[in-house]
């Protein structure tokens, strides 16, 4: 849900019209609209590389993983999954907010690699490796995008689990 749509339905919600900070933040949300979707389009247009990049990475500091097994079916599963959080990280940035990710959802995904039994640590670390190459990419750009990120390895990480972090160790 984009912001516009968000201002619109909790003015409605109320019987309302928008307040001014509502129309600033409308205003403010259209004045960056051309920036968002720039950072949307080159997401989108370096998907595959991000993904190629972010797993050899991600190999690089866990070796030993099911997406790593030699297996193709699992290696490409895997490089799905990291393409479709891109393009989720890409909707985020076109909404100006989160909710794409609350109404596509990512507890779905996280209920799907317990199932599966698919260590999540990885998958966070996976994500994080994401984050990093997009960081590269989007130079200035990047801080539309990473609180995205962010909030899918918040979304992936169970309390406890251990996680890798950029020097080879593990923290919890």
């Amino acid at each position: 849900m984009s912001l516009v749509q968000q201002v619109i339905e909790n003015a409605d919600e109320e019987l309302r019209y928008p307040t001014p900070s509502e129309i600033r933040m409308l205003q403010n949300f259209c004045k960056t609209g051309e920036n968002r979707i720039r950072i949307a389009q080159i997401l989108a247009d370096h998907e595959t590389d991000l993904v190629q990049r972010g797993c050899a990475k991600f190999w690089k500091r866990c070796p030993v993983t099911p997406s790593n097994s030699g297996n193709p079916r699992r290696t490409a599963s895997c490089q799905r999954d990291q393409g479709w959080y891109i393009r989720l990280v890409a909707y985020c940035v076109l909404a100006g907010n989160d909710r794409p990710m609350a109404e596509i959802g990512t507890l779905g995904m996280k209920e799907m690699y317990i199932s599966l039994g698919i260590p999540l640590a990885n998958w966070v670390e996976a994500v994080r490796c994401l984050k990093e190459e997009a960081i590269e990419l989007l130079g200035q750009d990047a801080a539309e995008a990473t609180p995205y990120f962010d909030h899918i390895i918040q979304a992936l990480a169970l309390p406890g689990t251990p996680y890798f972090v950029n020097d080879g160790t593990v923290e919890y």
